[in-house]
């Protein structure tokens, strides 16, 4: 674009002038308008006339009664509110920033954690962050990822490792997988099974897409299981627990999850692995160099500590 002569001369308006310009055309009156904004009626007339100069327009006709706009007054009204309004949103925005814990936090959450942490992860915001504005999503791990990186999310709350350079963790937990059974299989009620037992079982497993049934094919090849171990399939954890209880196979829960989902049915027996039982590990992830990086590793030592009354193993910051 070129810019003429006049144009590069041409000052740029200040935000005082477009405050005294927006003031009067509110209230086209310069007594009124310089009380509304803390001006004396002097200084309010030539940040007025100091635009007009600037932008090369006039704004205002004035006569010995009144103040009316002028057309050209009457369009860029509209525009210096705009312009207002803008900066004082940008304004409480930097506010927001210095303190923190306040505004909005875009928090993505994977379906395998959300039932099962979301009542301690509420709490906690609720009481020791009350201005903070939790907005909550529940997405699979890569439309997680997507999310985080276009800058849709702001932190994840998901099973690890990513393996993604941009993404850093904040370790929470580890916490064991436990096998669910129909009534009557010989591994029901179990404890202290071997992992080699899951070679021989019909394994009922997630979805493609969700990061529980990869965490439990890796179980099932590291127990020397290479074949695929499911032939049926389900969407999300409720409708696994109800297959099993069906007697179509057994299936692999989280611990977080064991209580609300097998109390869902009084058919499920549960087994536990011997040491060391298969686990899983979640975290929170926010992108590297985040610039509220600070604030978010505050929040993860404060949910460790809320989530010691559950079924885990709570990790410290250096894991």
């Amino acid at each position: 674009m070129t810019v003429g002569h006049a144009g590069a001369r041409r000052r740029q308006p200040s935000l005082a002038q477009l405050r005294a310009f927006a003031a009067v055309a509110e209230h086209l009156h310069f007594r009124d308008a310089a009380a509304a904004i803390g001006m004396s009626q002097p200084a309010l007339s030539g940040s007025v006339s100091a635009l007009e100069d600037a932008l090369g327009v006039t704004l205002l006709e004035r006569t010995t009664r009144k103040v009316l706009l002028s057309p050209a007054g009457e369009r860029l009204a509209v525009r210096a509110k705009a312009v207002l309004d803008e900066v004082g949103a940008l304004l409480e925005e930097a506010e927001a920033v210095r303190a923190p814990f306040t505004g909005a936090l875009r928090l993505g959450v994977i379906p395998t954690v959300a039932p099962y942490l979301l009542p301690t992860v509420l709490h906690l915001v609720h009481d020791r962050y009350p201005h903070l504005d939790l907005q909550v999503h529940e997405e699979q791990t890569a439309t997680l990822l997507d999310g985080l990186h276009s800058g849709r999310l702001d932190l994840l709350l998901l099973a690890v490792p990513l393996g993604d350079p941009g993404v850093a963790e904040l370790p929470l937990y580890d916490e064991d997988f436990v096998l669910v059974t129909p009534p009557g299989h010989p591994l029901g009620g179990r404890e202290g099974i071997p992992r080699e037992a899951l070679k021989e079982l019909t394994l009922l497993l997630l979805d493609e897409g969700h990061c529980l049934r990869d965490q439990a094919l890796d179980i099932c090849r590291e127990a020397g299981r290479e074949d695929a171990p499911v032939t049926t399939t389900a969407a999300g954890l409720s409708t696994l627990v109800q297959l099993v209880a069906g007697g179509l196979g057994c299936t692999l829960l989280p611990r977080t999850a064991l209580t609300l989902e097998a109390g869902r049915s009084s058919r499920l027996l549960t087994a536990s692995f011997a040491d060391p039982a298969p686990s899983r590990r979640v975290a929170l992830a926010m992108r590297t160099g985040a610039a509220r990086a600070a604030e978010y590793a505050e929040l993860a030592t404060a949910l460790r500590e809320a989530l010691r009354p559950l079924p885990v193993r709570v990790l410290d910051e250096a894991a």
